[in-house]
């Protein structure tokens, strides 16, 4: 890393740091220690998602302090903050799943207030579970500062009876023990095992997926999404990532330089072709939005569409991210993909390279089972899968990575909350054959559009993950796998088609064509949309309430605010 100069003049810090009308300001900047010359540099921000909640976010801390090594390395003052995350396996479930998708926004909205408030320079964020991965890389585009994005490594794989395990094997436990397949003490001796060290849910999950996302779009140093919590190596990327932060400011290389609809485009082919998180469909529109691109889930489906999937990953594959990462991790991925057309060779990246010059010297490592060429994939279609129909007007998404069966007509099963379709699962009151249908669980239905993992890990667990379907207007964790279709908009709580079936009601999934379609006319859907209802709200003050007062919908990314194209004033600009 050179050694570069930085003229604060040009700078947002130089608003709290330059000048004698400013020196009520230093004074409080020598009161935590700080030094003339350190004032005199640019503030970098470097934010983590530490918390004690999870270990997706306990080892954060720990690479955030190196982060802040290579800022003041390469002539930068570090100023560490943190922000929230709700980690997705502890609130899944219940209620608390409600606060999720929310936390995405607070996370984004929080850094730009941190930045803000005290106008910081740049921004290296390094982030751990599902929801604060695409909030801090929305805070960057949103900002529009020098940033650096680094992930805070996988947990490593448990091992059960002679088996490798995630979390998700522990959920699908829960259904095996309802069936009576599994006894309390197994149980018990699972949940002990399934997750041994810090990190994020080791399978191509959502937080994985955001991860190889972070590294396809650019916005992170290649290979350091691969690398697991507990690896020191981890510390070494979180150096570079400040040093490279320091770089970025000195040639003006900014967020929205880096995150074009073409490197969108990129981060959908990396969904695509691991079988990764149906999150990956909301995430992007919001990320485009904040940069004021128009990307929303339909555009993601037509990547999802004409790309082949080649990573065989966990859940619907064999493989989790600590063996991607011995094969070679995010960029052997890229390289293939490169070399097969599916990506865009020249988006500019953190490296101040363009993709395919980060990408000099890779080769594809022939000598591992994890990632497959272009020329014999897994399939020759994308592991996700973008639906649409009178069904789901707006859209609708499913995983199809491991699926045999793409297509499934059944009479719907309908319920009013995740609550009650539990119950019914748990007490086995369904039939095989049913389309589970779950509503009123969308961004501002739910609010908060909840996750249905216990659901769908409590039907595979009694051995009928593929032998019924599930739709719901909220969302699937990136743990699920089977026939479960999520994001389906418009939503129950906005009159959506969704929230006008009725038990019986005969529905067709066809994921080789992309179409879900109930088997009602349009002048019967609008006859019941007559006698429709809004749902009564489930909040009256707070967070919630105050989400679904601003929240669009799924197709968009569920955001909630008019994104980069109403901007007036940047805030790097400032």
């Amino acid at each position: 890393m050179t050694n570069n100069t930085f003229d604060k003049t040009k700078l947002p810090s130089r608003h709290v740091s330059v000048g004698p009308e400013r020196s009520p300001h230093r004074s409080y900047y020598y009161a935590m220690g700080m030094t003339e010359e350190e004032i005199n540099q640019p503030f970098v921000g470097v934010v983590s998602a530490w918390n004690e909640a999870a270990p997706c976010n306990i080892s954060l801390m720990r690479q955030a302090q190196e982060a802040k090594k290579g800022v003041a390395t390469a002539g930068g003052t570090p100023r560490e903050f943190c922000t929230i995350t709700v980690t997705d396996g502890i609130a899944m479930g219940h209620e608390g799943m409600k606060s999720s998708l929310v936390s995405r926004e607070v996370i984004a909205d929080s850094i730009e207030l941190t930045m803000r408030g005290h106008c910081y320079d740049a921004l290296v964020g390094i982030a751990g579970c599902d929801k604060s991965l695409p909030g801090m890389m929305m805070a960057m585009i949103r900002l529009n500062v020098p940033s650096v994005f680094m992930y805070g490594g996988s947990i490593l794989p448990g091992s059960h009876r002679g088996k490798d395990v995630t979390v998700l094997d522990v959920f699908e436990a829960v259904g095996q023990h309802s069936a009576g397949n599994m006894d309390d003490e197994e149980l018990h001796e699972l949940e002990c095992v399934a997750c041994p060290s810090a990190g994020a849910c080791g399978g191509q999950f959502t937080a994985n997926t955001m991860a190889c996302v972070s590294e396809a779009i650019g916005l992170a140093l290649p290979l350091s999404s691969g690398a697991p919590a507990p690896y020191e190596s981890r510390d070494q990327y979180a150096e570079k990532s400040g040093e490279a932060v320091m770089d970025l400011i000195a040639r003006n290389i900014r967020p929205r330089d880096i995150v074009t609809r073409k490197s969108l485009e990129n981060a959908a082919t990396v969904v695509a072709a691991t079988g990764g998180s149906t999150n990956g469909g909301l995430h992007l529109p919001a990320m485009a939005h904040e940069a004021g691109i128009d990307f929303d889930l339909m555009h993601v489906a037509e990547i999802f569409k004409k790309t082949p999937y080649i990573a065989d990953l966990k859940p619907g594959g064999a493989y989790v991210a600590k063996d991607m990462y011995e094969a070679g991790g995010v960029p052997v991925l890229l390289r293939t993909l490169l070399d097969g057309g599916f990506l865009h060779g020249d988006c500019l990246t953190v490296t101040g390279k363009t993709l395919e010059e980060n990408l000099e010297g890779i080769e594809f490592n022939a000598n591992q089972n994890v990632i497959y060429p272009v020329t014999n994939p897994i399939t020759p279609t994308g592991g996700v899968v973008g639906l649409q129909g009178n069904l789901a007007p707006e859209g609708a998404i499913v995983k199809v990575a491991g699926m045999e069966k793409l297509i499934f007509t059944g009479p719907a099963r309908v319920f009013e909350c995740e609550e009650d379709a539990f119950a019914a699962v748990e007490n086995e009151n369904y039939a095989e054959g049913d389309v589970i249908v779950i509503r009123n669980e969308g961004p501002k239905g739910g609010p908060g559009m909840r996750e249905m993992l216990s659901t769908t890990s409590a039907l595979y667990g009694q051995g009928m993950g593929d032998k019924v379907a599930l739709i719901t207007d909220g969302r699937f964790s990136g743990a699920t796998r089977g026939f479960c279709i999520g994001h389906v908009g418009p939503e129950a709580a906005v009159g959506g088609p969704i929230g006008l079936l009725k038990d019986g009601d005969m529905i067709t999934i066809d994921a080789e064509e992309g179409t879900i379609t109930v088997d009602l006319t349009d002048d019967e859907l609008e006859a019941r949309r007559k006698d429709w209802k809004e749902p009564a709200a489930q909040f009256g003050n707070g967070t919630l309430w105050k989400y679904k007062q601003t929240v669009g919908p799924a197709r968009k990314g569920a955001v909630t605010h008019p994104g980069g194209a109403a901007e007036i004033r940047c805030y790097a600009d400032i």
